[in-house]
């Protein structure tokens, strides 16, 4: 048996089973996939893989055990090379996070350019998606790390950290009635008052879009949501139009970038959220990850982030 074998075998699970995508994505051809696939199995002397004819359907009960060494074998061996790299490129390489929009166009932006200062010849790329999508990249290790507030801690194999806390504001436009409230109104603002007008808030896969259906369910209100988005920008322009009051994470609300919204915090509705990093338990992180993650958050240090991995069953 050989690193080959094993890689064809992960890949094809990786896509469903398809051994047409595996090939494409390893830069092969399907014939000689498949018989990898069945040379393995011959050594081995157990089916990976159900089968019905020539396609695969899905793995065997012993195949799902194979599944789960070779993972870990394959992790070890990218281990490896990011030990080397490690040692022979301290300061170069490549870092890819896995991000919500809200996180890569108010959270990061304050701390890409001094992590570019320190680490100049560290190549970054950012991964968008849903939370789910996030977690599944690191997962996958297309992605070093995940930074989401919905899904990661839920996601077995993903240590979590918390990175920072945050609240809902309200945006409306200047000639809104809600615009008129004082302060202390504002702060006695109630979901009745918001049920009255129609929203505009996220994709209910983002940044804490369960806890706003949740907490209107539970005082048996159904406000009418006449669109959802995926970023807070769109919501904001949606709202600049007239279409109704949005409700967006506070972090994405700059009274001077806003200047043509007001923004009305409404912690006191549905609470107070964490965003998460979540990394790959197993995975040998360089030694500029660590930097990265602490500069994301000055609390999760080295020790920090080595006792949440430890604390995650692979």
């Amino acid at each position: 048996m050989n690193l080959q074998q094993f890689r064809f075998v992960r890949e094809t699970i990786r896509r469903d089973f398809n051994l047409t995508e595996a090939a494409r994505m390893l830069y092969t051809s399907q014939p000689g996939v498949s018989k990898a696939i069945i040379e393995f199995e011959d050594e081995l002397g157990i089916k990976i893989f159900e089968r019905h004819g020539k396609r695969i359907k899905g793995l065997t009960k012993p195949g799902l055990a194979v599944s789960q060494v070779i993972d870990r074998i394959m992790r070890e061996v990218d281990n490896l090379k990011k030990v080397s790299d490690e040692f022979a490129r301290r300061d170069e390489g490549g870092l890819i996070i896995a991000c919500t929009h809200t996180q890569a166009r108010y959270l990061l932006p304050r701390v890409i350019p001094a992590f570019r200062r320190q680490f100049p010849k560290v190549h970054l790329s950012l991964a968008e998606g849903s939370p789910g999508q996030l977690a599944e990249m690191v997962l996958h290790e297309q992605a070093d790390l995940a930074i989401a507030t919905e899904s990661l801690a839920l996601t077995p194999g993903l240590a979590t950290m918390p990175c920072y806390t945050w609240e809902h504001t309200v945006v409306v436009r200047p000639d809104h009635p809600l615009a008129e409230l004082t302060s202390s109104e504002a702060k006695r603002l109630t979901l009745a008052q918001l049920a009255a007008y129609p929203l505009v808030t996220y994709d209910r896969a983002f940044t804490g879009r369960t806890t706003i259906d949740e907490v209107f369910a539970s005082q048996g209100i159904h406000p009418d949501i006449v669109l959802e988005a995926i970023d807070a920008d769109v919501i904001k322009t949606y709202v600049d139009v007239g279409l109704g009051i949005g409700i967006i994470a506070g972090v994405a609300y700059d009274p001077r970038r806003d200047s043509g919204l007001v923004g009305l915090p409404v912690g006191h509705l549905f609470g107070t959220h964490t965003t998460r990093v979540g990394i790959k338990a197993g995975v040998f992180l360089r030694d500029y990850v660590y930097t990265f993650i602490e500069m994301l958050s000055p609390a999760l240090t080295r020790q920090v982030v080595l006792d949440a991995v430890q604390g995650v069953q692979e």
